[in-house]
């Protein structure tokens, strides 16, 4: 099986979709097969592609998980649609601990044709990210450069660190990503290198800037790559793109 990448954090509005999305982008223009996977109910990842969430998740639904892989417009990149199904979202959000073993156990059985899977979890540390999580080989965690951008972050690391120890894991700490950088704000750096200096090497190199094209790029149903090659939005995931596949 290939990279398996769960893009996680507990807090809301801090670039995790958008990163899964235009990582997955980036990754398949670099020629790998990538599959992009929704399990966040508002599906930001699947329309942000231009595709519409599946009446039935997937993971709850009873054909296989294949026969839900949708194409994109990007060659190379598939992507298992998110859905807004109350009933779905009830399911597996209230899973049992036997339930999001199954579901762990569904989504790795399913995953061998590709190089890289990205996982867009829920802003929450619920049963959802939990089960991500046990299915992941790495753990990608976006953080806003804001003054709450350590808020929360030492439960997050505590289940992240929880799952790792389990016998079955194999889970690592994939890096901490920063967006929404701005250069030009004080309080930006002064977050920027506090997170550098308590996290260290765990830390990408390259960040995410502050950029109007990145915000835009989802309502086109395009990563930012494509809808603004030139920006400096689209420099950065590239460049992410880059160090993720250097973090082999």
């Amino acid at each position: 099986m290939g990279r398996v990448i769960c893009v996680a954090n507990q807090k809301g509005g801090v670039g995790k979709t958008t990163t899964a999305l235009n990582l997955a982008c980036t990754l398949a223009m670099s020629r790998q097969r990538v599959l992009l996977v929704d399990l966040d109910p508002q599906c930001n990842a699947t329309t942000g592609l231009g595709q519409s969430p599946s009446e039935r998740h997937a993971l709850v639904d009873s054909q296989p998980l294949r026969e839900s892989f949708t194409e994109t417009y990007l060659a190379g990149l598939s992507l298992l649609p998110g859905s807004r199904s109350f009933q779905d979202v009830d399911a597996l959000a209230n899973s049992s601990d036997s339930h999001s073993t199954m579901l762990a156990t569904h989504l790795s059985g399913s995953l061998g044709s590709f190089d890289t899977v990205l996982i867009d979890c829920p802003p929450s540390l619920g049963p959802l990210t939990r089960t991500a999580l046990t299915s992941a080989s790495e753990v990608l965690m976006p953080i806003q450069c804001e003054y709450f951008a350590m808020e929360g972050l030492t439960q997050m690391i505590e289940v992240i660190r929880q799952t790792i120890e389990r016998p079955e894991s194999r889970l690592t700490f994939g890096g901490i990503l920063l967006t929404m950088f701005d250069a030009s704000v004080d309080l930006t750096a002064e977050v920027a290198r506090e997170v550098r200096e308590f996290f260290g090497e765990i830390v990408f190199e390259n960040v995410i800037p502050r950029d109007v094209a990145v915000s835009e790029a989802p309502s086109h149903g395009r990563s930012v790559v494509d809808y603004a090659p030139r920006s400096r939005g689209a420099r950065g995931y590239v460049e992410l793109c880059q160090e993720v596949l250097e973090r082999v």
